[in-house]
């Protein structure tokens, strides 16, 4: 997992100040459809985020913040372990297109969060995205309701440092095994990505549509087989794969079948393939 604070520290001390907090973002692709910046992220005490909606969701519907599992306050939840409607006052900055905090958001629960077969967490917010709208003018990001496509432009946008990543979609991890922990059919980036500690949680973006199609959580950092922090691809036929330096995310179409009216979780919705508790 891609764990903040100390490792974000060590990897500053090893990187230098490319990976500073105040770097302004990357240059936009100038084939890009849209404009990828930071208006919509959020940074967590100890990772990114990103504040989400889903087609169907309402302007007077509670907004969701999107983060990884294993970012809650809880600590990482445990293989086969599902968190849900579970009481959070956690606190997210909000921040606008150039990464300026314009807000403090504040959570009413986490309604949805596990490591097992993905790593995600939805945070239910005590303000609807029309309260958002209005009082901050920030917009949220859509999640896309099908999967990415290999070779698709994409940026990770941290909110926690404040920095956007820009690669392509390499392709899909059949299995991606970290320490006690399998996610299944994970994005693998190109390596350009080479996402630190503290950007868990980032929304994975689009270029062409704005949608997010992914949250960054992971990467090898140290070439090891399958140990935390350095997972390996396991391929149909068991085959394991070690790609030191490589960075994963976890796909979000898979989320959106799983919220109904009003924002609410639903783990029996059609389409809904998310673990249950």
């Amino acid at each position: 997992m891609r764990k903040p604070l100390v490792g974000a520290v060590l990897s500053l001390l090893l990187i230098g100040a490319a990976a500073a907090p105040a770097v302004a973002s990357t240059p936009r692709d100038k084939a890009a459809a849209v404009t990828v910046n930071y208006a919509g992220t959020v940074a967590l005490s100890n990772c990114s985020g990103s504040v989400v909606r889903v087609p169907g969701s309402q302007p007077n519907d509670p907004a969701l913040v999107l983060s990884n599992g294993h970012c809650i306050e809880s600590g990482f939840p445990g293989p086969g372990e599902v968190v849900k409607d579970q009481s959070s006052s956690r606190s997210f900055s909000l921040l606008n297109a150039s990464g300026s905090r314009v807000a403090t958001l504040r959570a009413s629960k986490i309604a949805y969060a596990t490591m097992t077969d993905t790593d995600i967490s939805v945070y239910q917010l005590t303000k609807t995205y029309a309260q958002i709208q209005s009082q901050y003018g920030i917009a949220a990001l859509t999640l896309n309701d099908a999967r990415p496509v290999q070779g698709t432009a994409i940026k990770v946008v941290s909110g926690y440092w404040k920095r956007i990543y820009s690669c392509n979609v390499d392709g899909f991890a059949y299995r991606l095994k970290e320490g006690e922990w399998t996610w299944k059919d994970s994005v693998r980036y190109t390596s350009s990505c080479n996402t630190i500690g503290g950007t868990s949680g980032s929304p994975v973006i689009d270029t062409a549509t704005g949608k997010v199609v992914a949250v960054n959580n992971t990467g090898n950092e140290d070439g090891q087989r399958c140990t935390e922090n350095n997972p390996c691809e396991v391929d149909e036929t068991g085959k394991v794969t070690v790609r030191q330096g490589i960075n994963y995310a976890q796909e979000t179409y898979i989320i959106v079948p799983c919220v109904g009216a009003g924002n609410k979780i639903d783990l029996n919705g059609a389409g809904c393939t998310l673990p249950k508790p």
